[in-house]
């Protein structure tokens, strides 16, 4: 019998999609919704050529189709991809997109969950290797390299009014300890176990870097004029921007800051003046909220 054009699409769809290849395509439950046939049925759906059976032929745009993610897995991880070499690299995306093929209508989803695939694929530490080795490297740099992609694809403040320095100074003293900081929308903080941004830097500029010591690097991510900056921070300034960025009033963060520090007080309020100058100056900061 023959089939509704869009049944062949949908089905087609799900057979050159799926990640086990187009036989185990053609034999799931969800083209069998769409078309009920086994693999060797095939040529009642499709015809075979003059060179190719009607599975091969299937085959053709399934391996295209995984070829072209591949593609754009290169494209989204660059740096990783340098790191790693291409054959290394194409052998970690393949297993990625095995374990997690695309669910979205966009590409931008497509290496979400890259930096995580990494991780619960990492090979287990023993007692002679520390708490860092090369594995946290990569992870470092898929999740920078994921971070400057969303803050780049994202929704940005390109137009938008921001707390500036002046403003920020005219703020009335007395209320600003319950003031709560609103991050833009397009701001983000990133912890990492290597200073991972300074090989992102110099690949980008045609550079061959030699991979960098651990050492905690805490960074400020946000996009200017649909530019992707990122700022180094010491760990008291992120630990303040973290607490700001939950939603803490500026008293309670800086409390939280100095509990955790054990920051001197007059060296703090020296900081905290350097700091919101420049964060402000940066466009981290969307407006204040004051309660009433």
């Amino acid at each position: 019998m023959p089939h509704e054009l869009e049944n062949i699409q949908c089905w087609m769809q799900t057979v050159i999609t799926n990640p086990g290849g187009v036989r185990d395509g053609v034999d799931s439950a969800e083209a069998r919704r769409y078309i009920n046939v086994d693999p060797h049925e095939i040529e009642r759906v499709l015809t075979r050529s003059s060179r190719l059976q009607a599975i091969d032929r299937l085959a053709v745009y399934g391996s295209a189709y995984y070829a072209r993610l591949l593609d754009c897995l290169r494209e989204e991880f660059p740096v990783l991809k340098h790191a790693l070499g291409d054959e290394v690299f194409d052998a970690f995306a393949a297993g990625y997109l095995q374990q997690y093929p695309p669910r979205s209508y966009t590409l931008f989803e497509l290496g979400k969950e890259f930096p995580r695939f990494l991780r619960d694929t990492r090979p287990a530490l023993d007692a002679t290797h520390g708490p860092t080795d090369w594995a946290d490297f990569l992870i470092d740099l898929a999740t920078l390299e994921r971070t400057f992609n969303e803050v780049f694809d994202g929704p940005g403040i390109e137009g938008q009014s921001l707390l500036d320095p002046e403003q920020l100074a005219s703020f009335p003293a007395d209320r600003i300890a319950d003031a709560r900081f609103v991050p833009a929308c397009c701001f983000r903080l990133v912890s990492l176990r290597y200073p991972v941004h300074s090989c992102f830097t110099a690949v980008r500029k045609g550079q061959d870097p030699t991979p960098p010591n651990p050492e905690d690097t805490y960074l400020a991510v946000t996009r200017r004029w649909y530019v992707v900056r990122h700022f180094e921070l010491s760990r008291p300034s992120f630990d303040l921007l973290n607490a700001l960025g939950a939603g803490e009033p500026l008293s309670r963060a800086i409390e939280r800051v100095v509990q955790a520090s054990g920051s001197d007080s007059n060296r703090l309020e020296s900081d905290l003046r350097t700091w919101f100058h420049d964060w402000a100056a940066e466009g981290f900061f969307s407006h204040l909220e004051i309660p009433r």
